[in-house]
């Protein structure tokens, strides 16, 4: 494979530090409120509002076929959107960042009173409204990165160190819900009425600070990329759409962000995990004392899935402040491919020695995972930051081949694939307890612990597959079609020179 980094000439930089600092920590806001919801909503429904285990399936994948959708949608709007005073992506960020952020609180609001029907309208009311404002500013949010320079080298930079950030912003709702496990009104109380405030305690603060931030978003970046549409639409010319789904450059990413979706696992289903499968504490034999065996209980709770949750942290941040260094020596087709297949050793030899644990009962050996859960996480890092960069070139490559250059909807592509990612690794979660046979409605949050000391082994193997064996295959599968991605080496160099004389021979000019 070819290296794509050409060191013959320097080239121009457009975007300065300001811009760049800026849409990265409007990044990190965004991923406080995010992550909010896809690591721990399905554990809010399931465990604290007590939804059945169907409805939430079929919620997270019918908003996605609703995503399907407005996704393309929402890209197609903002493309069409004439340029104002502050550009025409930016003003979507401003508009809808405060609904966002009401939304993301809601969400995680328990109304009293309400039965399980009125709480299951309650919920597919807020999830769907909030995935609808969600897109709305998403899609053009990222969209920046591909309007502020022309330049792939910078511009995968720009990316790189966004999601970095961006991932940062990510972690903060986990490290939020595990200083609040430590608190005694939480860790030793443990009952349904606590669980519910911490989660609206983890969704107020990150929604508050996470709208202030992402608001940089709208004030500091500048739009510079923008191709203005043909006067004269040929007939013969294919329609938008039509011009996404033939691009193969992009078609191959976005088939391997459905691929990946187990990916997401090891984030939303830690708490899962930490419930029904592993026990780590003091022996529980001959601890007659109710509270005191809650407290350990609950403990266990927040020690196993702050455990997963770090070691996610490590190997995809990691990762990502890695990715820099590795673009100037790799392409992106070369690192996504190494990191996933070495991902996916890594989750097996973390099966092997969490299936030892559970059934020796030997605790200690949970600690042994860790250097593997690490590197199985890598790939989290490397795909989410390098696939976004990859969708950036395919854009280049459409241009190059047809002269549209439809931003937006290529960023809704990205949008949709991460939403369905989440949705998928809810139904694996779901589909899970169900073949285990487990049934949170017999058991309140903070007791869920308690079955695993009665749990047989494959269920608690079972539970575990989610965060080993189901990101593991994942990995594998969406390495695939990437090895017949090809816009790396000359082939790019040569789209990005041609590209720059196009747009000179059009008029159109890059401002500095």
């Amino acid at each position: 494979m070819d290296n794509q980094v050409n060191t013959a000439t320097k080239p121009k930089r457009y975007v300065g530090s300001k811009e760049s600092w800026a849409l990265a920590l409007a990044g990190l806001g965004q991923g406080m409120m995010y992550s909010t919801m896809s690591s721990y909503i399905s554990d809010f429904y399931i465990n604290i509002m007590g939804l059945p285990l169907i409805f939430v399936m079929l919620l997270m994948l019918l908003a996605r076929i609703w995503d399907a959708i407005n996704d393309p949608m929402m890209g197609m709007i903002a493309d069409r959107t004439k340029p104002r005073k502050y550009g025409k992506i930016k003003p979507y960020i401003i508009i809808f960042a405060i609904p966002i952020a009401v939304a993301t609180f809601l969400m995680f609001y328990a109304p009293e009173g309400f039965n399980v029907t009125q709480n299951m309208i309650y919920a597919g009311v807020v999830y769907v409204g909030w995935g609808m404002l969600y897109t709305a500013a998403d899609v053009p949010f990222w969209t920046l990165p591909n309007v502020m320079t022309p330049d792939p080298d910078e511009r995968g930079g720009i990316i790189s160190f966004a999601k970095t950030v961006n991932g940062v912003g990510s972690a903060v709702p986990m490290a939020i819900f595990m200083v609040l496990s430590w608190i005694p009104y939480f860790a030793e109380g443990a009952t349904l009425q606590a669980e519910k405030q911490k989660y609206m305690i983890i969704a107020l603060v990150c929604s508050l600070l996470g709208t202030a931030l992402y608001l940089l978003g709208f004030f500091y970046p500048k739009e510079r990329v923008i191709i203005p549409p043909k006067a004269k639409k040929d007939p013969n010319e294919p329609g938008t759409l039509k011009r996404l789904f033939t691009c193969k450059p992009l078609m191959l990413v976005v088939l391997c962000g459905v691929l990946s979706s187990g990916r997401y696992m090891m984030q939303a289903a830690a708490i899962h995990v930490a419930r029904y499968a592993f026990y780590i504490g003091p022996s529980l034999e001959g601890v007659t004392d109710a509270a005191l065996r809650q407290q350990y209980l609950s403990g266990s709770v927040g020690t196993v899935s702050t455990l997963f949750q770090i070691c996610s942290a490590i190997g995809m941040f990691g990762s990502m402040l890695a990715m820099p260094f590795l673009y100037k020596k790799f392409n992106y087709k070369q690192i996504i491919i190494v990191s996933c297949l070495g991902g996916f050793v890594a989750s097996m030899a973390t099966t092997v020695l969490g299936a030892c644990s559970i059934f020796t009962v030997a605790n200690w050996l949970v600690y042994l995972m860790i250097p593997f859960i690490i590197i199985q996480c890598i790939p989290l890092g490397a795909l989410n930051v390098t696939m976004f960069a990859m969708i950036g070139d395919s854009l280049d490559y459409l241009e190059w081949k047809t002269g549209f250059r439809d931003n937006a909807l290529g960023s809704a592509c990205q949008s949709f694939v991460n939403k369905l990612g989440n949705a998928f690794a809810t139904t694996f979660i779901v589909i899970m307890y169900l073949i285990v046979n487990i049934d949170p409605a017999q058991s309140v949050a903070q007791e869920a612990v308690k079955s695993v000391m009665d749990m047989t082994g494959a269920q608690r193997f079972g539970m575990f597959a989610l965060v080993s064996i189901v990101p593991g295959l994942s990995l594998l599968l969406c390495a695939i079609p990437i090895f017949f991605y090809d816009i790396v080496g000359e082939k790019k160099d040569r789209i990005t020179r041609e590209l720059e004389v196009m747009r000179q021979e059009k008029g159109i000019a890059i401002e500095a």
